[in-house]
């Protein structure tokens, strides 16, 4: 009963509200579709759909490659691999909009980059790393990547003590090594593990908000602005409620659509 009313009640509302031309007083008139066919024509909305995709996009291969390696290098019997994985894990535990707003510290013109940068003698790489879309982009795809490669590595890391020693020593046994012992012999004991850090960094990066907001509020010029951002802009700031609530249903169906693709690979991979 609390789930209905706390989560579903809210949910239809929100739906109802995507279909009518709301203020923030939440008076308006019913206006069917025009608000999602005006999603796919805005010149601010469309785009940061597009970039919250190709946002996810980055962050997914980046995170599960980097968490993957730091778990294979971490799972060996070297003495301080209990050290390097609390070292890793570490940026999990601080909110979003810590990390967000440690980064802008670091990338600010007199930041710790760009102080380090001209201590090197590269003053000429040295630059306004925020206010230029394409690095402030790269800071956002950064800032998320550090923050959650370490929970990826640790779920990766579950992943691979589930492998028997008896099966790695039988397949080193018969010739297999490098690349061949983990594609062949490992790789299918982390399925679940590679299903379920998919399918957590991909829902991260489609809804990604405080990093956003923490780094570059939408700037430089709404260039690194993105669906959730939005949302929060459009309702709330422009008080155009039922527009923030479209989108707000547009990014739900994108999130569920993504968890059910998700969710169809890890039954696949349990039924093999």
């Amino acid at each position: 009963m609390i789930f209905v009313v706390i989560a579903v009640i809210p949910t239809f509302i929100g739906v109802y509200f995507s279909f009518t031309d709301a203020t923030t007083g939440l008076a308006g008139d019913f206006i069917g579709l025009e608000n999602y066919f005006s999603i796919f024509s805005n010149e601010t909305a469309f785009p940061a759909l597009l970039r919250t995709v190709l946002l996810t996009l980055i962050v997914t291969i980046l995170q599960n490659m980097i968490g993957l390696a730091l778990a294979l290098a971490l799972n060996s019997q070297i003495k301080s691999r209990h050290f390097l994985r609390v070292l890793f894990f570490l940026p999990f535990v601080l909110a979003p909009l810590v990390t967000g707003y440690i980064w802008q510290l670091m990338l600010a013109n007199d930041g710790a980059i760009n102080s380090v940068l001209r201590a090197a003698g590269l003053g000429e790489v040295a630059q306004s790393w925020l206010s230029q879309p394409t690095t402030a982009f790269l800071a956002i795809v950064i800032a998320m990547v550090w923050q959650y490669t370490g929970s990826t590595m640790v779920i990766y890391l579950a992943g691979l003590q589930s492998v028997p020693h008896e099966v790695i020593e039988a397949a080193a046994l018969d010739g297999a090594s490098g690349f061949r012992m983990f594609w062949s012999v490992v790789r299918p004991f982390l399925a679940p593990a590679i299903t379920v850090n998919f399918t957590l960094t991909v829902i991260g990066g489609l809804r990604v908000y405080d990093q956003v907001v923490a780094l570059t509020g939408g700037g430089p010029a709404g260039t690194t602005e993105t669906i959730s951002t939005l949302i929060v802009k459009y309702a709330f700031t422009f008080g155009e409620f039922g527009y923030g609530s479209a989108l707000a249903v547009l990014l739900t169906i994108f999130v569920l659509f993504a968890a059910g693709l998700q969710y169809l690979g890890l039954r696949k991979q349990a039924q093999a």
